[in-house]
């Protein structure tokens, strides 16, 4: 018999902005029919989810965030038919299921993407799963909420995986990774023998790296100015690393090196850096743009020059990834040694995930995920 719903469980909650967390007692609601307790095992932690907490990413205070949770099913709405208690789940981002990109398979450009994941409110009614003595606190983040002990996600955004996977350590696929390996492979269309060329050897920098590698790309160049980051791009099945902040011109270093490629990403949302993407572009080449640039940010292209060559710029949403289809197939790619995304994590206690947000900001963590 499934376990009763805990009428208490503790998650790290946003008060104020650019405050750290605070981990407090919060009282969850029964289960809808369409949605699934969640026991989390582990989270990673997504520059999102700091954006959040640091007011760059606007959203409704007090909010529970985390959206790269992983965990064990523990009980079932009564119109859940595809997952069932025990499972072992990974929760990424939620969509409505209705509008014409869910019909057409295109999830991650739900009409509704925004409203769905970062309101911290149910669609439906606006409510909120959980409170604190009787006061709304706002949830449901990404359809999760993961910097807690237990998550109440919806059934159409869990993903059910394999039990002889660390579970722990799969959190990472629903967001950074999916991104940016689904940037790669989906998104651009990345394949055998393809160049590409990566700004940012972040999470989702080198899960691009990691997402071309799988499908047997060439030649790989990952620009990026921490040298750690540049060795471990190395390590992963970079071609050739690139350093921006040792005063020289990386446009002529990626033509020496390659002579131009034929896809390239942009993980930093920099303008500047996304010129230097755009001529590097062979005749045909394709730009994906994933970075979070300024608000008043414009594209910094030549039309002329975009024109002469047949360029194309694309903006991209979690990798054009379908997570019922994507999350199983990096998860296949893992277990056959042609993925290692876990080569990127470093765990830390839930306690410590304000600990586990500086080691991100600084540098010192590619991919921090809080174990439950």
């Amino acid at each position: 018999m499934a376990s009763p719903i805990p009428k208490t469980i503790q998650a790290a909650v946003i008060r104020n902005t650019g405050a750290p967390w605070v981990i407090e007692d919060m009282e969850l609601a029964p289960l809808r029919d369409d949605e699934v307790l969640v026991e989390m095992v582990g989270c990673g932690m997504c520059h999102t989810d700091i954006a959040c907490r640091d007011g760059d990413y606007p959203v409704s205070l007090p909010m529970v965030v985390g959206h790269e949770g992983a965990g064990i099913i523990r009980e079932t709405g009564a119109q859940v038919d595809k997952i069932k208690v025990g499972d072992h789940v990974v929760l990424s981002f939620d969509s409505c299921g209705g509008c014409p990109n869910c019909d057409s398979d295109k999830p991650a450009y739900c009409y509704s993407f925004f409203e769905i994941n970062t309101s911290g409110r149910r669609i439906a009614d606006q409510s909120t799963p959980l409170t604190q003595n009787g006061e709304p606190i706002n949830a449901m983040f990404f359809g999760q909420s993961s910097f807690a002990t237990f998550a109440i996600a919806r059934m159409s955004n869990a993903v059910v995986i394999d039990k002889s996977l660390p579970l722990a350590q799969m959190g990472p696929l629903c967001c950074g990774v999916q991104t940016g390996a689904g940037a790669a492979v989906n998104s651009l269309g990345v394949g055998p023998g393809n160049s590409l060329l990566i700004f940012g050897g972040g999470a989702v920098g080198l899960s691009a790296l990691l997402g071309a590698r799988a499908v047997g790309a060439g030649e790989v160049i990952v620009v990026e100015p921490n040298a750690e980051r540049r060795a471990l791009a190395m390590e992963l099945g970079a071609t050739h690393v690139i350093d921006p902040s040792a005063g020289g011109d990386v446009l002529a270093e990626v033509r020496k090196l390659s002579g131009g490629v034929q896809f390239a990403l942009d993980t930093t949302g920099r303008p500047d850096v996304v010129a230097v993407g755009i001529e590097a572009l062979l005749t045909g080449g394709q730009l994906g743009l994933l970075g979070i640039p300024p608000a008043d940010a414009m594209l910094p292209a030549n039309m002329m020059s975009m024109l002469g060559r047949g360029i194309t710029v694309k903006a991209i949403i979690e990798g054009d990834s379908d997570p019922q289809e994507f999350i199983p197939r990096m998860a296949a790619w893992y277990q056959e040694g042609r993925f290692p995304f876990d080569r990127m994590i470093k765990t830390f206690p839930f306690a410590q995930i304000n600990e586990a947000a500086q080691a991100s900001v600084s540098g010192a963590v590619v991919k921090p995920v809080l174990i439950f």
